[in-house]
C-alpha cells in the first residue's frame, strides 16, 4: 500500500472506486510489468487498445450507443490517475490519444460520422489522433496555416502538423485546417484517413515519453472528402478550445498521480537507504523536502477536484482550469527534481520511476497550452 494516498473526495462514488479498484488489477497485470521495457523499445503492443477497451477504459465519456462505457468527468479522473501510478506518461498518451482525438467527433460530428467512427475507436480497433499543432506554432492556434480548399466534393489540403501523439500509429486524424480567412473564425476541422493519397507522416525522438511515437504529418494537395468536415465550415475553433479544456483537467490528473509515484518511490528509497549508519529518511532535510512534495500533492489534489466538481454542475471555469494545469505540472517538476536528488545517483539510472518521470515533467509544462499561455489566458479571464 502507497504511503501518499490519493485524498478522500466527497464527490467520488462507490461506482467510481469500484472502478478504480477494477482499473488498478488490469494495470499491475497487463501494463506494470512490462511498461519499463516498452519505454525502452519506444513503442508497446497494439492489442493493449482493445484490451483497454474491454474494461471500459476507452469508451468513458462516450455515449453507449457508439460503444462507449458512458460515466463522468471523475470516471475519466481515476482512469488517468490509475494509469499515472505506473509513471509512464507515454503509454497514456498515446493509449489515451482518442481522448483529444476523437471528441470532436462525438461533439460537433453527425450522425453518419459518429456511426463510422466512433465505434471502432471505442472498441480498441481503431487509433484515434489530434493534429493542430504546426511546425511555424503551437499554442497560436487562431494563426493556423494549414489549408483546405473546397474543389467539388473534396477538400485540397496542404501544410504540416508537429509532435502529433500518436502521429505514426493512428488510423484516423482530427486536423484543424483553414478553410476561411485569417484568424480564429476561418478554422475547420477535418476527419483524415491515414491511407489518404498525399498524406505522409515521419517518426520524431524525443526528450521523454518514449513508448509514446510522435510525428510530423505532411499533406501535399491531400484530398479529402468534403463529407469527412466535422461540423460547420469555419465553426472548428470553439470545439478545439472545448477540447483544450478536457485536455488540461486529464494532463492535471496525470501530473498529480504521477507526483505522488515519485514521492511513495522516494519514500521507500529513503526508510532502506543507510547513510552514515541510518537510513537516509532520518536526516532532517530529506524529510522536509518529502513534506513539502507531499503538501504540494495534496493542494494539487484538492484544487482538481474542486474544478472538476464546477465542470460537472456545468460551469466552464477557464481561469481555473488554466491555473490548475500550471499548479499540478508545477507540482510535477517539484516532485520529480526532489525525487532523483534525493535518490542521488540510483535517481539518475534508468530504472526507477522518478527517473522515467523527470524525462516527463517538460512536455506536460508545455503540452495542452504552455505555462506561459495559461498564466496569460488565466490573466485575461480574471480581467486583470
Amino acid at each position: 500500500m502507497d504511503l501518499l494516498e490519493r485524498l478522500p473526495s466527497p464527490y467520488l462514488t462507490e461506482e467510481h472506486e469500484a472502478f478504480r479498484a477494477s482499473l488498478r488489477r488490469f494495470i499491475e497485470k497487463e501494463i506494470e510489468p512490462y511498461v519499463s521495457a516498452w519505454d525502452e523499445a519506444g513503442t508497446f503492443p497494439r492489442d493493449l487498445y482493445r484490451k483497454a477497451a474491454d474494461i471500459g477504459l476507452l469508451g468513458i465519456g462516450f455515449p453507449e450507443e457508439y460503444g462507449g462505457t458512458g460515466g463522468d468527468l471523475f470516471h475519466a479522473m481515476v482512469g488517468a490517475e490509475e494509469l499515472g501510478r505506473v509513471g509512464a506518461g507515454g503509454l497514456t498518451a498515446s493509449l489515451l490519444s482518442h481522448t483529444i482525438g476523437a471528441p470532436p467527433i462525438r461533439n460537433v460530428g453527425n450522425d453518419e460520422q459518429k456511426e463510422k467512427y466512433l465505434p471502432p475507436i471505442l472498441a480498441g480497433e481503431m487509433i484515434s489522433a489530434l493534429a493542430i499543432t504546426e511546425p511555424s506554432g503551437g499554442s497560436d492556434v487562431a494563426n493556423l496555416q494549414t489549408t483546405a480548399v473546397r474543389d467539388g466534393d473534396h477538400y485540397v489540403v496542404n501544410g504540416s502538423k508537429m509532435f502529433i501523439t500518436s502521429g505514426m500509429r493512428a488510423d484516423l486524424y482530427t486536423v484543424a485546417v483553414r478553410t476561411g480567412e485569417p484568424g480564429m473564425g476561418g478554422i475547420s476541422l477535418l476527419l483524415i484517413e491515414r491511407d489518404t493519397p498525399g498524406f505522409t507522416r515521419t517518426p520524431l525522438e524525443k526528450m521523454g515519453w518514449w513508448a509514446s511515437d510522435t510525428a510530423a504529418l505532411y499533406f501535399d494537395d491531400c484530398r479529402v472528402p468534403a463529407e469527412n468536415l466535422l461540423g460547420a465550415e469555419n465553426a472548428g475553433f470553439p470545439a478545439i478550445m472545448l477540447n483544450f479544456n478536457s485536455e488540461r483537467i486529464g494532463m492535471a490528473s496525470g501530473c498529480i498521480a504521477a507526483s505522488r509515484t515519485c514521492f511513495n518511490e522516494v519514500v521507500e528509497y529513503a526508510k532502506e537507504r543507510m547513510v552514515f549508519g541510518r537510513p537516509l529518511s532520518h536526516k532532517q532535510v530529506v524529510r522536509h523536502k518529502l513534506v513539502q512534495m507531499a503538501q504540494a500533492i495534496n493542494t494539487s489534489q484538492a484544487y482538481l477536484d474542486h474544478v472538476a466538481w464546477r465542470i460537472s454542475r456545468g460551469e466552464q471555469p477557464v481561469a481555473d482550469i488554466c491555473m490548475l494545469k500550471n499548479q499540478a505540472t508545477e507540482t510535477m517538476e517539484l516532485c520529480a527534481r526532489e525525487g532523483v536528488q534525493i535518490m542521488g545517483g540510483a535517481g539518475f539510472m534508468r530504472g526507477p520511476k522518478v527517473e522515467r518521470i523527470y524525462r516527463e515533467v517538460r512536455v506536460n509544462a508545455i503540452g495542452g497550452g504552455a505555462e506561459e499561455i495559461m498564466r496569460d489566458l488565466a490573466s485575461r479571464q480574471l480581467g486583470i
